[in-house]
């Protein structure tokens, strides 16, 4: 038996319970990992409360899709991997099928990453999924590179302080913005070349003002909502406006049309364009592994708490005053 996060109805952060769960061996292609510390992200808090992309399909289910820990058994097929291997488990799979809030958990070998040595087991569960996000987005998609530009909406989050250093690896200039002024220097801190505080200054005039008129080849927008028709006037000619995020909770309008029909492309991206293609995971791997070694890539982890504590770790989440990534750590 193994300790489990599970929720039978979707709700806050109350629906989630603690309970003791048999977790059977691995099938094929599939690993079991004792888990040593798990990595919170937004869509988890929407899968619990059913506003993911997708619907929870039964109850009771589980939760999570990144963690860190060490290999406990090996299902048919798999290579690769051994017995007591620090490894990662990255999203790469619905949160319909497979969870990793839990002690002892069952995941598909395509969805585990070797840790590099030195990544203790908090950073494990700490950056993968923003980097490999962050990686997809920019430089597999975006294709931005050497004297771009790049603005980062909701910056202060883990993928968006990925987004900044990715950005920075590639040579582009990143720009971060944030609603209020309380994030700026923590923002600054991680590299962002400027920072544009939203409730104080005009987003697309300063933009353009930092380019020399030009606009960013590039914005990655984790927010969406009717805010498009304004972060379209920042994007340069031929430039992508690229949703990621639906954190205004809005719906998303097409601004071509409203703006006069500019060469604007506009693209939705999910982490799993990349985790979900085994060669584009192999290179973002080797991406985030490299950066990690030059010290140019660093997780930020804002909070740990204790699995006991999963409430009120959503809880934080939900209140949105992290900087970085909200991580839990599992005893064992």
């Amino acid at each position: 038996m193994a300790r489990t996060v599970r929720f039978h109805e979707v709700g806050g952060p109350e629906v989630l319970q603690l309970e003791d769960v048999e977790v059977g061996e691995p099938g094929p292609d599939e690993v079991a990992i004792r888990v040593e510390a798990i990595g919170l992200n937004r869509a988890e808090v929407m899968f619990r409360s059913g506003q993911y992309i997708e619907p929870v399909k039964q109850f009771p289910t589980g939760l999570g899709s990144e963690a860190a820990g060490v290999i406990d058994a090996v299902g048919a097929h798999v290579t690769g991997f051994e017995i007591g291997a620090p490894v990662s488990v990255v999203p790469a799979f619905s949160m319909n099928d497979y969870g990793v809030y839990g002690e002892r958990v069952i995941v598909p070998a395509a969805a585990v990453v070797h840790r590099p040595e030195g990544l203790d087991a908090v950073a494990g569960a700490a950056v993968w999924m923003p980097y490999l996000t962050s990686y997809g987005a920019l430089v597999e998609v975006g294709a931005l590179g050497a004297g771009d530009t790049v603005v980062i909406t909701a910056a202060s989050s883990s993928v968006g302080l990925a987004a900044i250093q990715t950005a920075l690896r590639v040579g582009a200039m990143p720009i971060a913005t944030t609603r209020t002024a309380a994030k700026k220097d923590a923002l600054l801190a991680a590299g962002a070349a400027h920072v544009v505080v939203t409730e104080e200054e005009d987003v697309v005039a300063r933009v353009l003002d930092l380019t020399g008129g030009r606009g960013a080849e590039l914005v990655f927008d984790a927010i969406a909502g009717p805010g498009v028709l304004e972060l379209a006037k920042a994007v340069a000619a031929g430039g992508t406006l690229m949703e990621y995020g639906v954190l205004s909770g809005e719906p998303t309008p097409y601004p071509g049309f409203a703006l006069g029909m500019p060469a604007l492309n506009m693209r939705t991206y999910t982490l799993f364009e990349t985790t979900g293609d085994p060669q584009r995971l192999r290179r973002g791997e080797a991406f985030v592994a490299s950066g990690l070694r030059s010290g140019a890539f660093r997780p930020v982890v804002d909070r740990v708490f204790d699995l006991d504590e999963i409430v009120e770790a959503h809880r934080y989440m939900e209140a949105g005053a992290q900087v970085g990534k909200i991580v839990v750590r599992v005893d064992q």
